[in-house]
């Protein structure tokens, strides 16, 4: 067997990009159990149950041609997602997730000396991948846990490239509404992109809340981003698109690294849209258990920013990770943003109850 006879200290490294010597790489949702075997995972905002049954058939069929490549184009889901959207299909550009389209985006239009402006605290992948665009990040910090459109617009520069506006916010779960956005949009400049990442859309019941869909009439900059791994329950098999103007589409299309949507996740994606009605009747009851949770939570004496998303967030600032432990040592795990604050997701209601069995218990009345 081969082994290595020289130390680290010893090796001369091939040279790597300096931005690797400062980047953190992203860190998933970690599962734990308590002493007695229980297990709740809440930290990575997925759908507390799995594909419909003609989902999962889809699955199956598609599973018996794993022999072959996927179609690059992913044209019939591409033709799906547009039929869903009601837009044509050169408006469409699909990818691995709405992480992998979010870098797709970034491939086409940032290079050294570009700006990126986003929110501050948001998708804790933003930063990442503007990093390893070669990208400059300029962060906005959130105004009472909700972006500040306003500032975000001050922030623009000649040089900004794309802006990224989550909504409803992850990890916070707040939005802004049509008339914020709208006047957030006339003040960008027509060679700016913004990108409304739309990943949480189908939890949204606050009627002040646009579809994205609806701005995107007269306005080539602006590109709506979604996913099937959130309330589809598709998370395992990665498939996020893209709608917006048939340039922005056109350009993005061309950073799709080949056969990144494989054959699989095409057909659960086509027959989730073809179910989209009985699978949206299930996110009632996630939308319920939210209420839910955070009712409790409020009751209990916690300060709970209103969400729209499938997650709630609670400001604990350097008490966190004592937090986190306190869910750790119950089994449930929630996800941490040390020295700022956890984002819980919204599971099942025995999932859910087990979370707010510690939250009560929990010291945390100011």
């Amino acid at each position: 067997m081969f082994t290595w006879r020289t130390t680290v200290s010893e090796v001369t490294s091939p040279r790597f990009r300096s931005v690797l010597d400062r980047f953190v790489a992203y860190k998933p949702g970690k599962v734990v159990v308590s002493p007695e075997g229980r297990s709740f995972k809440l930290s990575s905002n997925e759908s507390p149950q799995g594909p419909l049954p003609s989902v999962l058939d889809a699955i199956v069929d598609a599973a018996a041609n794993i022999n072959r490549y996927p179609d690059n184009n992913a044209t019939a889901l591409t033709e799906a997602i547009a039929a869903h959207c009601g837009v044509p299909a050169d408006h469409v550009a699909v990818g691995c997730g709405s992480v992998g389209v979010s870098q797709m985006l970034l491939e086409a239009v940032a290079e050294p000396g570009a700006e990126i402006v986003y929110a501050w605290r948001s998708f804790e992948a933003y930063p990442l991948l503007v990093a390893l665009s070669g990208g400059t990040p300029v962060q906005v910090p959130l105004r009472e846990e909700t972006h500040d459109l306003a500032a975000m617009a001050d922030a623009i520069t000649d040089r900004t490239r794309l802006i990224f506006v989550c909504n409803p916010n992850n990890p916070t779960g707040t939005v802004v509404g049509r008339a914020e956005i709208e006047a957030f949009l006339d003040r960008v400049p027509e060679d700016c992109l913004v990108v409304l990442d739309e990943a949480y859309r189908e939890y949204v019941r606050d009627d002040d809340v646009p579809d994205g869909l609806t701005l995107l009439a007269g306005r080539p900059n602006l590109a709506i981003l979604r996913t099937f791994s959130k309330a589809y329950g598709l998370a395992g098999l990665r498939i996020g698109y893209l709608v917006g103007h048939p340039l922005v589409a056109g350009a993005i299309r061309k950073t799709f690294l080949p056969f990144s949507v494989n054959s699989v996740a095409q057909a659960a994606g086509i027959a989730s849209l073809a179910a989209t009605d009985e699978l949206l009747a299930r996110v009632e009851g996630t939308v319920k258990e939210r209420d839910r949770v955070r009712g409790a939570l409020i009751e209990d004496g916690w300060t709970v920013p209103p969400t729209e998303a499938n997650f709630v967030w609670l400001r604990l600032g350097e008490r966190t990770m004592e937090f986190s432990e306190a869910c750790d040592a119950q089994g449930v795990s929630v996800r941490p943003f040390p020295g700022e604050g956890a984002r819980v997701s919204i599971g099942s209601p025995e999932e859910n109850d087990a979370f707010l069995a510690v939250a009560r218990n929990f010291p945390h009345r100011n």
